[in-house]
Order: C-alpha cells, then structure tokens, then sequence
C-alpha cells in the first residue's frame, strides 16, 4: 500500500528537471516508509538499484558488509560476484555500472552499510565526486533509520556541504491519509475505533498496513499487540537494538521515564540517575532525531523562542510498548497473558488521552487550516506551559498555543472523553485566568475533541472553533 507523501514526492520529482546529478537524504524512524517513499519515485526512471546494508550483530565485519553489497550488484545487474577490497572498489564497481541513463541508487540502511569503516562518509563523498556526479540524469539516495548517524557524518560533515541537493525527514502520516488504510470500510468504521487503532500505530505505515479491516479494533490489537508473534510484541526491541545497538539500555532507561510524563532534561537525568551533562543531551537529540521523542519549546508573547523546554514521547506505539506490552511481554511469549479490551487496560483513559493529544499535534497544519488561520500569520503553534512565579497566577499548561502577528492566542485544548460536559469550558476559563499574558491580545478557546459533546458546550458559544476528531481524518479544511 502506498498513500500520501505528496509533498515529499513533489520535492522529488522536482529533481528530474534539473540538469546535474543530485545527492538526497533521507531519514526517520524505522517502519516510516522512507524505503517505499523511493521505490514510488523510482517509477519515473529508467533504471533503479537498492542495495540495503545488514543489519547489526555481534559478529559482522566490514568484509561481510562489502560481500553483501557485491552479492546484491550480482543479483540486479546480472553480473559475477566480485571481491572488493575496501569501500572505494565497492562504489567504484557500482559507479561503473551506472554511468550513463536516468538511474536512481538507493544506499539504504547506510549506517549498518558503514558501521565498521569510520572512513565510509569519506569514501563515499570521494565516489560522488569522481564518478557518480558525473552521470548528470543519477539521483543517489542515502536512507537510514539510525538517523543520529546521518546526522552527523553526512548531514553536519563538513565534507558533504554543498553537495546535498534534497534532505527529507520522513514524517508520520497525517490522519488524513491514515484514514485510507480502512480502504472501502473508511466510511463504515468510527473515529472512535479508528483512534484505537492509532494510538497504538500512530501514522507509522507500516503498523497500518497490519490492520485487518474485516476485524474490531479489539481484535486487531489483540492480533499486534498481545498474541505470541504478534507484529509489535516484539518490535521496540529489535527497533532499539538496530539503531542503537550497545548504547540502546541507555535510550530505553530514558524513553521510559518520558512514559510517565514530559519532563526538562534535568528531570530526566534526576529519573535515570544520570549526570545532567552532555551526554544525556547527546541521547536526547539522538530519540529526537530518530523520531520518537519532541522538544517542545515554550515561545514567549513577542515570539521568541525561550530556555523553556520539555521532552515528550511523540511515538504512539513507542508509549503503548512501554506502558503494556513490555509489563507483559514474558507472558505474552508463554501464551499466558489473556486480553480483555483495550479500555480495561490501566490507566487507559489517560493514557489514550496522551495518544489522543500526539494524534492532534503531528496534524498541526490540518488544525490551523479547519480554524481558518492563515499560516503566513503564525508566529508560533507549540504546547504552553507556564512555570509558577512571583509575578504570575500559578502554572498552567496548554496543549495547544497558536499565536499570530495580528495579537491573536488561539488556546486550543485536546480532549478525549467519552462525555464532554461543561467542565471543560471551567478548565478554558481557569487557564485563560492563570496565563500571564499582554494587555493587548486576544484568545479564542478552540476544542478538538473525541467523545460525545454535551448540548450545553455546543451551544454555549465559549469555543471559536469545535474540531471533531472525525473531521480531522476525513477533511482538513
């Protein structure tokens, strides 16, 4: 299944117009689709050649990463294997056979590819500019999940400035596009069963392609989650494991803490009783980059950026995994562990209301559009929290803050309920009070919201705007 990505294929496509060879990299968390997102660009040329690294163990050498790259040119170019020496022979060997036609090469899983030749990003920036750049018609794609690696020897090496010509971060879906994995029953199936499903898959396509359409959500995340072999019983740890290899008890260690609440870097190094120093920011931007956890930062009224900041998990499955599979996981493999309904999980109405509020946030653009806010107006969108002071009325914490140039607040407040009553109008209105703000701007409370709304809050004109969840996965205007 292939949905959405238009605009990450617009970017692409708007290479083939150029007249030099381009350099692209891709990156985001595994299962994300950044190796499918190619193989669809991949229609528009002549010739396309992917070749994956191994993925990490143990015992794996640089001489079984270079086999393996020979052993793939094999089996696409129809040619004998070949020994190669060092990576120079291997790009060198692969440049040679695509030399001329509009040809598009996918070096993907390129840290597992590089992870025994700290001299690879050198190499490989050598080959591009000796021989692959010289087929002006070839687009070379570097992908990987350890997007860290990327980062850092490829996106911040000093020897590859200039010479990118495209970078995408390979978001989730929005819900717009999640909406069309339910196929011809998307009209048939609720927003609430639907958000059952995506607070354990998130947008990450390849969970969403796991749903039997024809099953409850019930039954699905039965199927995923809580049966032996089930696709995500056991898919943080081969995640972790792969990107993260020795360091990956560290990340675990971190995104657990983040489970239980978002938290400043000096909270987290005080939950996993690590130094606050640069190491743990160094973890941190590594999650971060990866795509499973977001710093958010608190903008202040004359849009600026302040040193305010908390981490929050942003990765549904990665919270889900934490907060239910892995208590369980022991007895899940022994066929001992009995699901009752995913609303007799504990903590599931909190826990669903964070899954809830991740939806919403990675679906911004979507929200901004339904409000009618014109995007060249915003000067911040982010969640607000406001710590206690001597000049302020207490802390208060916003899910959702949209500032505009025109001296405009619009306080948005994510809620998931199965009844939505007035209280919810109390909460706004106790917010509004707390939140220290100049004399001189306006706030419209707006509601996005899942469950059932009272009649007293549809009619009660507090909210500028009431956003149904429904809406969101249906039509984004």
């Amino acid at each position: 299944m292939f949905y959405g990505r238009r605009n990450e294929l617009k970017k692409l496509n708007g290479l083939l117009g150029k007249k030099t060879a381009s350099l692209v990299v891709v990156g985001g968390r595994r299962r994300i689709g950044k190796s499918t997102l190619i193989q669809e660009f991949s229609k528009k040329f002549n010739f396309f050649c992917e070749i994956q690294g191994l993925a990490p163990r143990n015992s794996i050498t640089d001489v079984d990463q270079r086999k393996n790259f020979s052993e793939q040119m094999k089996n696409i170019f129809d040619i004998p294997a070949v020994p190669l020496e060092n990576w120079n022979d291997a790009f060198s060997h692969l440049s040679s056979h695509t030399r001329t036609g509009r040809t598009l090469i996918l070096l993907d899983e390129i840290s597992w590819m590089a992870s025994k030749d700290a001299d690879f990003p050198g190499k490989l920036k050598i080959a591009w500019d000796t021989r692959f750049k010289k087929n002006h018609h070839l687009v070379l794609v570097l992908c990987g999940s350890a997007s860290s690696w990327i980062d850092k020897n490829i996106l911040k090496d000093t020897d590859f400035v200039g010479r990118i010509s495209l970078e995408i971060n390979l978001e989730e879906l929005p819900l717009i596009d999640c909406n069309k994995f339910w196929q011809k029953k998307k009209n048939l199936i609720s927003s609430m069963e639907k958000l059952k499903i995506l607070s354990v898959t998130g947008g990450v396509p390849k969970y969403l392609e796991e749903i039997n359409i024809k099953e409850s959500a019930e039954e699905n995340i039965k199927n995923i989650c809580f049966d032996k072999g089930g696709i995500l019983v056991k898919e943080f740890e081969k995640i972790f494991n792969d990107i993260f290899n020795k360091r990956a008890k560290i990340y675990k260690e971190i995104v657990k803490a983040l489970s239980k609440q978002n938290c400043s870097v000096s909270e987290i190094a005080k939950l996993t009783g690590r130094p606050r120093n640069g190491d743990i920011s160094e973890y941190l931007h590594d999650l971060e980059v990866s795509g499973f956890i977001k710093r958010d930062y608190v903008y202040n009224f004359k849009g600026k950026q302040s040193r305010l900041s908390k981490y929050r998990i942003k990765d549904n499955y990665l919270r889900f995994y934490l907060k239910y599979i892995d208590p369980v996981k022991a007895k899940i493999e022994q066929g001992l562990f009995q699901y009752t309904g995913i609303e007799n999980l504990p903590g599931w109405n909190s826990i669903i209301a964070l899954q809830f509020e991740n939806l919403v946030m990675h679906n911004i653009p979507a929200v901004v559009k339904y409000i009618g806010i014109d995007f060249n107006s915003i000067i911040s969108a982010s969640p607000y929290f406001q710590n206690p002071t001597k000049t302020n009325k207490g802390a208060c914490q916003i899910d959702l803050l949209i500032q505009t140039k025109f001296n405009t607040l619009y306080l948005c407040e994510i809620k998931f309920q199965k009844k939505i009553n007035r209280n919810v109008i109390n909460e706004i209105d106790k917010k509004i009070a707390i939140l220290k703000k100049p004399k001189n701007i306006s706030i419209r409370p707006v509601l996005i919201y899942e469950g059932k709304l009272s009649e007293f809050v549809e009619k009660s004109d507090f909210f500028d705007k009431i956003i149904y969840f429904g809406k969101l996965l249906t039509d984004s205007s």
